[in-house]
């Protein structure tokens, strides 16, 4: 009896509250439910007599109706509850579906380097089938790798990929080794690189046509460039799924268009016109190379021209549904990068022999050359196209690194800054682009990316082994975790270890000056990010510049500093992390309308809002920040 009154009970609230929602105005007569008042010993009250008819029972007058006040409250939490649906779906408008997370896969993966990785393959393999069997080893090399970063991407939450994820450990030196050199060289200078190259392809196009004086060329081509550069800039200073993304995707279709162009053209030639080229001796040659050393070499080359396939876990919360569209994007990106790539390489070697391939490291301009006759004047304009798409990518990875590497506090305050309205992280991406043109005008950058490049591969050994680190220690990760098998984490360590140590045995000036310029961002750590902070000094100096610096960036930016504070910050503050008037001065006018969004250990009002939270992520986790003291 006692649990179908409940029951009834139960019910009853629901209806009622519904009805309450349902309508425009509460109503001003209050009646006593029939169930509530048959419980209590009370008759119903009548809403026309206005009376009530007791038992005579003492619990007649202790009766309660639902108050106004009452319902107001609950009418005002289903308002505010209304309006955190709208935001949520409003922020959720500005992330990126599956098919712009794999155009971004995409897009960062194809560019220069299968236009230049094709000559260095053959050089070191001198046959068609080795040369081939590299490509589908580097492939599934990245298949694996990406298995691999969708457990890390999926189990920490948090924008930076490497960084972050080794942060997650507490390994704070080495990240921020790591960190030094990708922020400060790595990035800017592959943004340059390919700033550079795509001004030398529109004016070897543009040549064609007008006449442009030899003198002037060099100045245009870096014009060229630099104007492309400040175009995506801009586009990334918006919304990501509004802007960029879209942008991305068109970038991706012609990219495609133009290797489908490449893939056409050369299957033709070799099933309706009977050209063999390099396949007509495609399993070996008297030449061919058979020892670890050239296949290694040759395997670098081919994993050089699939770099870029872990872009998604540089913006893990900028993609709607992570645990589902991240992996698809990942996997289906590779699978169709592979595809082209070994029909563009099919393509090259029904067209030119080996000789050809070893020799010359244009093999595009060649092919089109051989094929396209008039034609073969648009192809610098096509691969043109390819450019712009690499250069959004990396644009993408190199903000969001310095972001996260600020948002832990390891780089000033200013470049974690964000807009409220799209979360993008806008100083950090003018940061990077000015960077890059800086570096373009230092000299040549080929051999400084040759010396970084060994630094991303023992990136990827360290972050291997954070992920090992969780997975023992069993340290708390996200909810929603996608685990892969222990085999592959350990198989795609160990490749990672082989393809750090073989460049050290074969190129050793080039290995050893990156891991001097490593040295030399843990030497800036030990410096500068564990020396004592103190109450006065250099230290309050360094910490009032990084303050105004956050304070200009913030009004020029239109944007806020997004810096994860943490306990530990307590017990070991930072001058990185913006000061308490600092953000009073910042946020209480811009945020007073969002009072339910508020940090943990921030005051209660103003607060700064987690642009970046994942609010199915419950998870509190004290040594998820870093806490460190620079500045």
């Amino acid at each position: 009896m006692t649990l179908s009154l409940i029951v009834e009970l139960e019910q009853h609230h629901q209806q009622q509250y519904s009805q309450l929602l349902s309508s425009d105005e509460p109503s001003s007569t209050t009646t006593t439910p029939p169930i509530i008042a048959s419980a209590a010993g009370v008759s119903p009250k009548s809403p026309d007599d206005g009376t009530s008819a007791t038992s005579g029972s003492a619990c007649g007058d202790s009766s309660q109706s639902l108050s106004p006040s009452l319902l107001d409250d609950d009418d005002g939490d289903a308002r505010r509850s209304s309006a955190g649906a709208k935001r949520n779906d409003a922020a959720a408008s500005y992330k990126m579906g599956y098919f712009g997370a794999t155009s971004y896969v995409i897009g960062n993966i194809i560019g220069s380097g299968i236009f230049i990785a094709p000559s260095t393959v053959v050089r070191y393999t001198d046959s068609v089938a080795l040369s081939l069997l590299i490509w589908v080893i580097a492939a599934l090399i990245a298949f694996l790798g990406s298995l691999c970063y969708i457990e890390l991407g999926s189990s920490i939450r948090e924008a930076g990929c490497d960084f972050a994820y080794i942060c997650y450990v507490k390994w704070h030196s080495v990240a921020f080794s790591f960190m030094w050199v990708s922020v400060l060289m790595t990035y800017p200078a592959t943004i340059a690189i390919i700033t550079e190259t795509f001004g030398q392809y529109l004016m070897e196009g543009l040549r064609h046509t007008y006449a442009v004086p030899a003198e002037w060329v060099p100045v245009a081509q870096k014009c060229f460039g630099i104007a492309l550069l400040w175009l995506i800039t801009w586009m990334n200073f918006f919304a990501i799924g509004k802007f960029a993304a879209r942008f991305q995707i068109a970038a991706t279709v012609a990219k495609l268009l133009s290797c489908g162009l490449i893939i056409v053209t050369g299957f033709y030639y070799l099933f309706f016109e009977g050209w063999h080229g390099g396949l007509e001796q495609p399993t070996t040659t008297a030449n061919s190379r058979w020892n670890i050393g050239d296949l290694m070499m040759g395997l670098y080359g081919g994993l050089y021209a699939y770099s870029g396939w872990d872009i998604l876990n540089y913006g893990t919360d900028e993609i709607r549904r992570p645990r589902r569209n991240a992996p698809l994007a990942l996997l289906s990106g590779i699978l169709i990068v592979f595809l082209i790539y070994f029909c563009i390489n099919v393509a090259f070697f029904a067209v030119l022999d080996i000789h050809t391939m070893k020799t010359s490291n244009a093999v595009a301009a060649l092919f089109s050359q051989r094929t396209l006759g008039p034609f073969s004047e648009a192809i610098p304009f096509l691969i043109g196209v390819l450019l712009v798409g690499s250069l959004n990518s990396n644009l993408f990875c190199g903000s969001r690194y310095m972001y996260a590497a600020a948002r832990q506090g390891q780089l000033p305050s200013c470049f974690s800054c964000v807009n409220a309205e799209n979360e993008s992280p806008r100083v950090a991406v003018f940061a990077q682009s000015a960077l890059a043109v800086i570096i373009s005008f230092v000299g040549d950058l080929d051999s400084l990316i040759g010396y970084v490049m060994f630094g991303f591969w023992a990136q990827r050994v360290f972050t291997l082994c954070a992920l090992l680190t969780i997975r023992y220690r069993q340290i708390p990760v996200h909810a929603d975790a996608i685990r892969m098998p222990l085999p592959c984490i350990y198989l795609f360590l160990a490749i990672n270890v082989v393809l750090v140590a073989i460049p050290i045995w074969r190129e050793f000036a080039v290995t050893s000056l990156g891991i001097s310029i490593c040295v030399l961002g843990l030497g800036f750590y030990f410096v500068f990010v564990r020396c004592p902070s103190g109450d006065g000094g250099a230290p309050s100096l360094r910490a009032s510049l990084n303050e105004k610096c956050t304070r200009i960036a913030s009004i020029i930016f239109d944007a806020l500093p997004d810096v994860k504070q943490q306990n530990l910050a307590k017990k070991h503050p930072t001058v990185l992390l913006p000061s308490e008037s600092q953000r009073e001065l910042l946020l209480s006018t811009k945020f007073d309308s969002l009072d339910d969004r508020q940090s943990a250990d921030f005051p209660p009002s103003p607060t700064v809002p987690d642009l970046h939270s994942d609010e199915k992520n419950t998870l509190i986790r004290n040594v998820s920040a870093t806490g460190l003291r620079m500045w």
